[in-house]
């Protein structure tokens, strides 16, 4: 296969809120976010080659499949940027194609940094200048919260959005978001209490937008943690859910009330059933009337 690195069609830019348009998205197509993950061990079920060309036939057909009836599509950019600069050409074209479908594109990066190296992470991510650029990012915040200012700064000038972590599904997470600050708060209560102030006053009424532009990364799979998740004012991703272990019924568990702003996320549990398209679309499917039940 001749890998495509001709320049990714350009989505025209939006000023509308990313609150708003991921609202409606999930009103439109079910609460589910899918991982576009090309990790080796599904391109060896999907018979592709681990290369960029195999990488490239999987992030197609899963686009293909899926981007014109899911809410948002989520690539996981460290599987392309193994490839160098042709595995980050797909990447583009993954953006672009996924967009021009209709989902919304979450570009699983998870940068964090200060000063002028932040502020170039913006506007490769969130600025429509650039051919990287989605409807959101993720980001960590163990620099300093304050460090990501350029990155919020960036996506509400552009109408995208920022899902910062905090309360993680991996099992190396505790030992830093469950640390005890020395105003008694956890590090992972300072991120979420951040989060809400950042929020606040960033949801014009007109906008029609339930919640701001900043979210939180909360796994499925943490359980009852004891935080206070009321009061963030954003959108949850929730990661963990499927082939790591949780399931819709953990969303109620983990969230309570503020339930209804998870947008869950799943990969392996979808991709899996590829590579023919009905196969993935059976599984999306399935996977957002579960979570929509528990949601509502």
């Amino acid at each position: 296969m001749t890998v495509n690195t001709a320049a990714a069609p350009q989505v025209a830019p939006t000023t509308d809120h990313f609150g708003a348009r991921l609202a409606r998205a999930v009103a439109d197509r079910g609460p589910l976010c899918v991982g576009v993950d090309p990790h080796p061990g599904l391109l060896d079920a999907w018979g592709l080659t681990r290369d960029v060309a195999g990488v490239e036939r999987f992030a197609r057909t899963v686009v293909e499949a899926l981007a014109d009836r899911v809410a948002v599509l989520k690539p996981q950019s460290a599987f392309f940027e193994q490839y160098g600069s042709r595995g980050v050409a797909v990447l583009e074209h993954v953006i672009a194609d996924a967009r021009a479908a209709g989902a919304l594109v979450l570009n699983d990066v998870k940068r964090g940094d200060i000063g002028s190296t932040v502020e170039a992470y913006a506007a490769a991510y969130l600025d429509p200048a650039s051919p990287l650029c989605g409807d959101a990012m993720t980001a960590s915040p163990y620099l300093g919260f304050g460090s990501l200012a350029p990155l919020i700064d960036t996506a509400v000038a552009n109408g995208n959005g920022v899902f910062v972590l905090g309360l993680t599904s991996n099992p190396e997470g505790p030992q830093v978001q469950h640390a005890v600050a020395a105003d008694g708060r956890t590090v992972a209560q300072t991120v979420l209490d951040s989060v809400a102030a950042a929020n606040a006053g960033c949801v014009p009424e007109a906008d029609g937008a339930p919640y701001g532009p900043v979210g939180v990364v909360v796994g499925a799979t943490v359980g009852e943690t004891g935080h206070d998740l009321s009061r963030v004012g954003g959108p949850f991703l929730a990661p963990g859910l499927g082939a790591q272990g949780a399931g819709a019924e953990d969303l109620r568990a983990v969230f309570g009330d503020a339930r209804r702003a998870v947008l869950p996320s799943v990969s392996r549990e979808v991709l899996r059933a590829g590579p023919k398209h009905s196969a993935l679309r059976s599984a999306a499917s399935r996977a957002a009337d579960d979570f929509a039940a528990v949601l509502a």
